[in-house]
């Protein structure tokens, strides 16, 4: 359908006016709108992160509870997955800036100067050559005004020329008005061209990004949809434990958290075997080594069949290291510990059972279990070259001319018999009367350092099988000049007296001489 000039001419002039008037500065809104997208996408992005976090911080407390902890491990690995796909969109967006936003703000600007210049240089040229033909048609008539009434070739022949210069005139305006309707038309097509490839570039990009997307969201989605199908599920370790709370366990006495710390810091990861069933029996020696003198008499309660922590003097919570005061022999029990008097013992176990610690000698590495009465707090000498035990300092001090007497004159120390045998359950009591042999043992007792009277109730038979240890201290005794004197307490019944003790020296100190 062929148009008239002048609607071509029109429709030139109103492109260009589109391209002028509603496509640059929708182009320029488009780029500012763009820089504004670009600022909430970061800031969605760092919300996003922020929130990514929480949830991950979320799932971490979740991953330490014993129920809940797979759910822990699917809420963390949830997080990182989205924050990955943040991390996705950001790089997207980047390329949005660069692909399509600084594309277009460039463009807008160059393309508002350019389309104004070729719309007025259309608008010029369009004017010269309309004037040109104007004044063309404009001498056709004066022309033919003149010749009328006039058959002259003359004019005939000016006439022809005029004709010719317009219909020249109108075919090159005609041409013109084609040339830059079409031109007008298609610098608007390139610029609508150049809008639509840039956003496919971005659409490219997006659909990329939400394909990664997708791959990292649905790889790992039924896994986590598993695990949150049965919210009533325990896990197997749980169930065991809550199993186990229901089975009756024997309650066992709860030591100090002190103690229980210390163990546990001392001996690691050592297993002792499991003590011996029955109570470890007290020496009746022991207490000669205690680091306090008992200033109280003895009573039939200090051999009763309780644990005898106390009787040992030995602090569990502090010391670890004891020095035994009596051999021991373990016999066929193999977690038993054999030692001699004098050896050094470890504490494996700071904690006493029933009268027993378990401990390791340190000259042979040997472990097992012993009597702790049979041991005390070992501590390291501060004066190794005077070797003299307190209650021997003591006697020195307390009796200066003895100890003249004694360097100047040695005489032989009478010792009574020992008797460790139980016969003397069957026999009659009698009582104590003072005796010639009597009278020698406090003879004798002027030239000694240190007097000592022991009583051993005869009722306990396996104080009194204690031989070794009987031994042992009637060596030392006689080694430091400490006279010994060992007195036996009989049963007695409530309608007999009260015991008394058999052949025992009568000229002991009388601040010592308090016996029961």
């Amino acid at each position: 359908m062929s148009r008239a000039p002048e609607e071509v001419n029109k429709l030139t002039e109103s492109t260009y006016k589109n391209v002028m008037e509603q496509f640059n500065p929708g182009l320029r809104n488009l780029v500012n709108l763009g820089k504004s997208y670009e600022k909430s996408v970061a800031a969605m992005t760092f919300a996003g992160k922020a929130y990514f976090d929480a949830l991950s911080k979320i799932g971490e407390n979740a991953a330490a509870s014993p129920v809940s902890r797979e759910l822990g491990v699917v809420i963390m690995e949830i997080s990182e997955v989205h924050k990955k796909v943040q991390l996705e969109l950001e790089e997207s967006f980047k390329k949005f800036h660069g692909v399509l936003i600084t594309e277009l703000e460039k463009k807008t600007e160059m393309d508002i100067k350019y389309m104004n210049a070729t719309f007025k240089r259309y608008q010029t040229e369009h004017k010269l050559k309309q004037d040109f033909l104007d004044k063309s048609q404009s001498d056709l008539k004066k022309l033919r005004r003149k010749s009328q009434g006039k058959h002259s070739s003359k004019y005939e022949i000016k006439e022809n020329e005029c004709v010719q210069t317009i219909s020249s005139r109108q075919t090159d305006m005609q041409r013109f008005i084609a040339d830059g309707c079409k031109e007008a038309l298609l610098e608007e097509k390139r610029r609508f061209c150049f809008l639509v490839e840039k956003h496919c570039a971005l659409s490219y990009q997006l659909a990329t990004f939400h394909d990664k997307a997708k791959e990292m969201l649905t790889v790992k989605l039924s896994n986590w949809q598993d695990k949150c199908t049965d919210a009533s599920r325990v896990p197997d370790t749980i169930v065991s434990m809550i199993e186990g709370l229901r089975t009756p366990m024997s309650v066992i006495p709860e030591s100090s958290p002190t103690l229980e710390h210390r163990d546990r810091t001392n001996s690691g990861s050592i297993v002792p075997p499991p003590a011996p069933s029955l109570k470890a029996h007290t020496s009746p020696l022991a207490s000669m080594f205690s680091q306090e003198v008992p200033k109280s008499p003895i009573t039939s309660e200090h051999y009763s069949g309780k644990s005898t922590s106390m009787s040992s003097g030995i602090d569990m919570a502090k010391k670890t290291r004891v020095q035994t005061i009596f051999p021991h022999t373990a016999g066929n029990n193999e977690t038993l510990l054999s030692f001699d008097d004098g050896d050094i013992i470890t504490l494996l176990v700071q904690e006493e059972r029933d009268g027993w610690l378990y401990g390791e000698l340190e000259h042979t590495g040997q472990r097992g279990w012993f009597p702790s009465s049979y041991c005390r707090t070992y501590t390291e000498p501060v004066l190794p070259n005077r070797l003299e035990s307190p209650m021997q300092s003591l006697s020195e001090t307390d009796h200066p001319e003895q100890l003249e007497e004694d360097e100047e004159v040695e005489e032989p120390m009478l010792l009574p018999p020992p008797d460790y045998s139980d016969s003397y359950r069957d026999r009659p009591i009698k009582p104590s009367t003072p005796s010639p042999q009597s009278t020698n043992y406090t003879r004798s007792c002027q030239h000694v350092k240190l007097y000592l009277r022991i009583c051993i109730p005869l009722q306990t038979s396996s104080f009194m099988s204690d031989l070794g240890a009987l031994q042992c201290l009637w060596q030392m005794a006689t080694q430091r000049q400490i006279f010994l004197g060992v007195g036996i307490r009989l049963p007695q019944s409530s309608s007999d007296p009260p015991s008394q003790m058999t052949d025992l020296p009568q000229s002991y100190d009388e601040k010592h001489s308090a016996l029961p």
